[in-house]
């Protein structure tokens, strides 16, 4: 073992039962949810191209058989839930659902990426201690577990977070309520407050500020125990809010549920009994528990321990320094997006673009413009038209079509103009320059014309 007291610190495993529990059925709801949305046909089934993360070009969509890697998702979520080969389980929604991230960077958010890197903790996490089908198989159960995995989800709680409320620290949010000044009073048909109390400008400086300090605060609220109720309930609130005013998915109850993680083991134990309660009202499930009661072990060892805390170790190291990467890039951050993506930069700002390709002949100077309604779906060009990594791809791929096509000395020329937070459109993309002939890298992209002021903060 590592010669440290904190790791060899035990507590009940009543909390990560029931996170598994919440987690596998809130991702298996969000998979059914995709499904029957008719999500899987219109987002990556039918576009005839699909943007890619630089590294990982080879992830594709399956076609028809998309269908099938969201089945597996689904069912390797459920089956985390009910705790049935977890660490086979926890492994393939990992793989699927992470895969399924990379088909297509159009459909980015910040909470998919919160749930990959979520599913890849819990492969090391002994979710599966306590109140679990693994321990009706094996008839044996463990009431404890080290501290320090149930602590690792925690901390990665905080860090979104944390890191949320510090890139509002940034003068359009704070100083101009930006974008929630734009968005807010959108939202006029919502009953009671939609005519009147969005509208004012008062609350959107409000909500700008509460945001920021609920972000800041709210992982120590729930650390400290006095105020962990307090703190809990303004996550409900806050989350539950949000949701009525934007389109976010299922991050609002993914968010609640993992808040449950900072409660003492008692709650969580509450919440156990009130499941077996209810699973014991069924007969045939009743039968079934008593048959297959399970031995209570006090310890759950973990295997290779030292080299499981080394890993997550170097996880958490990751997730502390990969947001901070914006930091080496030129320019500003909200228009270049370089290092922008899985920093936990939430809803901060409104862009919107406008972009013109050009496909030119290099030795004879004849061009014609690119109708992009033939290349992409409205969504894709909506987020193509603003992200510079998007419009090198696109050009690309413009490139080696018309190529295909027998037309020669290709070049691809962008005119795009963006307006960012309110501002005036201005344009965004050099040009001279033809990003046919750049190549994407990690550097920082040259051809991206600087911003005409300036945003303040970290």
């Amino acid at each position: 073992m590592i010669n440290s007291e904190y790791f060899n610190e035990k507590s009940s495993s009543a909390p990560l039962a029931v996170f598994r529990i919440g987690f596998g059925l809130l991702m298996c709801y969000s998979i059914i949810r995709f499904w029957l949305k008719g999500w899987i046909e219109t987002l990556y089934i039918q576009p005839k191209f699909h943007f890619s993360y630089y590294g990982f070009e080879w992830v594709k969509p399956l076609e028809e058989y998309t269908y099938i890697l969201f089945m597996i998702c689904g069912v390797s979520a459920l089956l985390v839930a009910l705790g049935l080969k977890y660490r086979l389980s926890i492994f393939l929604f990992f793989l699927s659902f992470t895969y399924i991230e990379l088909m297509d960077k159009t459909t980015y958010l910040n909470h998919y990426y919160f749930i990959s890197i979520l599913s890849f903790l819990m492969l090391f996490i002994p979710a599966n201690a306590t109140f679990s089908l693994d321990n009706l198989i094996k008839r044996r159960s463990y009431s404890m577990v080290p501290k320090w995995t149930i602590d690792s989800l925690k901390i990665l709680l905080s860090i979104v977070y944390i890191y949320s409320g510090l890139a509002k620290l940034n003068s359009d949010w704070l100083f101009k309520a930006m974008p929630l000044k734009i968005w807010l009073p959108s939202k006029f048909d919502l009953p009671f407050i939609g005519e009147n109390l969005l509208q004012q400008e008062w609350v959107h400086y409000a909500m700008s500020w509460g945001g920021m300090f609920y972000d800041l605060s709210i992982p120590f609220l729930l650390l400290y125990r006095p105020t962990r109720m307090f703190g809990f309930l303004l996550v409900v609130f806050f989350h539950l809010f949000t949701k009525v005013l934007f389109p976010i998915g299922m991050f609002p109850y993914i968010m609640i549920m993992g808040s449950l993680i900072f409660f003492e083991a008692e709650f969580h134990f509450k919440i156990l009994n009130f499941i077996k309660k209810f699973l014991s009202s069924i007969s045939l499930l009743k039968k079934v528990l008593i048959k297959y009661k399970s031995h209570v072990v006090d310890i759950y060892l973990i295997k290779k321990e030292n080299f499981v805390i080394a890993l997550v170790s170097l996880f958490f190291i990751i997730q502390f320094l990969f947001p901070l990467r914006y930091l080496v890039y030129p320019g500003e951050l909200f228009w270049t997006e370089e290092g922008y993506r899985f920093s936990w930069r939430v809803m901060l700002m409104e862009k919107k673009g406008y972009s013109v390709f050009k496909i030119m002949d290099k030795k004879s100077g004849t061009f014609f413009y690119v109708n992009n309604e033939d290349f992409l779906t409205p969504f894709q060009e909506k987020q193509m038209s603003f992200q510079p990594d998007f419009l090198l791809e696109y050009a690309h791929y413009l490139g080696d079509s018309f190529k295909d096509k027998g037309h020669e000395n290709v070049q691809v020329f962008v005119d795009s103009y963006v307006a960012l937070n309110g501002r005036l459109s201005q344009r965004f993309i050099d040009q001279k320059v033809d990003l046919y002939n750049e190549k994407e890298s990690f550097k920082h992209k040259k051809w991206i014309l600087p911003l005409n002021d300036e945003i303040k903060g970290l």
